[in-house]
């Protein structure tokens, strides 16, 4: 399948374009996102800084001294003709986490909210496969797609207080998993004691746009053993080709 749909193009200051494919959060419209920045980052035009996927559109960060938005543009265009969806070789990670109470702060809260008890939560949580649409926000935050049907539950209308890092949580018919300490709108159900963003690391950034993401139960004891061992640099998740 060929890149059919038409993107707007749009401005975000005077050396930012974004090339938007629609406005819900689609793995087909998620699809183009990622060829088109595929693409460009195997090719990418002079004067261009950064490409950055989202949900639905892909930022273009560029030096306007070096190149036009018009030039821009129309470069965009030739590289869609005839570009394939994107294929890329995708990751399966297996991250384990913790939904004991001492780590998921809102699971009975958000159990409640879904008229599910704890234990079921857990369960379609844990069955589920989640597509990373994008990353972003805070370094190495996945957003997720793919929560089930019976998960999905609205943000709060206010943030509650700063969640642990490795914190994982639903909301706005989302998931996400947040390496660092901060206040969120999202419940939080859980924890991975894996490390998503390591500036030591060669790849700082453990997960990718376009990886899939399982969710593993372990017990609190496990969780403990699994963050010493990823605090001295081990991976403690599991991967595997898609």
């Amino acid at each position: 399948m060929t890149l059919q749909v038409d993107p707007r193009f749009l401005d975000a200051g005077e050396a930012a374009l974004v090339v938007e494919f629609g406005d819900t959060v689609d793995p087909v419209i998620n699809d183009r996102v990622l060829a088109l920045d595929a693409a460009l980052c195997a090719d990418p035009p002079v004067g261009t800084r950064e490409f950055v996927p989202t949900y639905r559109s892909l930022m273009i960060h560029y030096d306007p001294l070096q190149i036009d938005r018009e030039t821009l543009i129309a470069i965009v265009r030739r590289m869609m003709t005839g570009l394939t969806e994107w294929r890329g070789e995708g990751t399966i990670w297996t991250l384990p986490c913790c939904y004991d109470p001492a780590l998921a702060e809102d699971l009975d809260e958000a159990a409640r909210i879904l008229g599910l008890t704890r234990d079921d939560a857990v369960a379609l949580h844990t069955k589920a496969t989640y597509r990373v649409y994008m990353c972003g926000f805070t370094p190495g935050q996945i957003y997720l797609g793919g929560v089930p049907e019976q998960l999905k539950i609205s943000r709060r209308a206010t943030p509650r207080p700063p969640h642990p890092a490795g914190a994982v949580s639903i909301g706005g018919g989302l998931g996400t998993v947040v390496p660092f300490v901060m206040p969120t709108g999202w419940y939080v159900i859980g924890q991975t004691p894996e490390r998503l963003f390591a500036a030591e690391r060669q790849d700082a950034f453990l997960i990718q746009a376009g990886d899939l993401v399982r969710f593993e139960p372990i017990d609190l004891s496990t969780f403990r053993d699994l963050a010493q061992r990823a605090a001295s640099g081990e991976i403690v998740a599991r991967k595997r080709a898609a």
